[in-house]
């Protein structure tokens, strides 16, 4: 059993494409990209949920694992392209975070909310008139 084993896994490192695709320079950043893709669809919430320390964490996280990637032998350019798009994602959030936060966005938020508010009770509050008025005699 075991040269079956060591044979099978002869075959499979002497053509290059298997050897990449069982290695973990492969399946590493593989089953990463989960972070970068949740990142990603972030971006469509609203910014009041983001976490300013946890995109700081993020962004510092992707930038080391950048650096490594270009640095570990050989280079893991699918390590490096997972990370870049995470660090990207995480500056997005981050200048969400900080438009929502410390530039008046929230403010502007709220302003949008309350009139979108107001129209609501003004339409309920005409609807209810014309139906008063529709019930009194003539």
């Amino acid at each position: 059993m075991a040269a079956a084993v060591k044979a099978l896994n002869a075959k499979i490192r002497s053509n290059p494409v298997p050897d990449y695709l069982c290695s973990t320079h492969f399946w590493g950043p593989a089953s990463n990209f989960g972070i970068p893709l949740a990142a990603v669809l972030d971006t469509q919430k609203d910014a009041d949920i983001i976490s300013g320390r946890m995109t700081l964490a993020l962004a510092g996280y992707s930038a080391v694992f950048m650096r490594y990637s270009m640095m570990v032998t050989p280079k893991n350019y699918l390590l490096f392209g997972c990370h870049v798009v995470n660090f990207s994602a995480q500056m997005t959030q981050g200048y969400r975070y900080l438009k929502y936060w410390n530039f008046g966005g929230r403010e502007a938020s709220l302003e949008a909310q309350a009139k979108e508010g107001l129209g609501t009770v003004e339409n309920k509050a005409k609807e209810a008139l014309d139906k008063v008025k529709e019930k009194l005699p003539k």
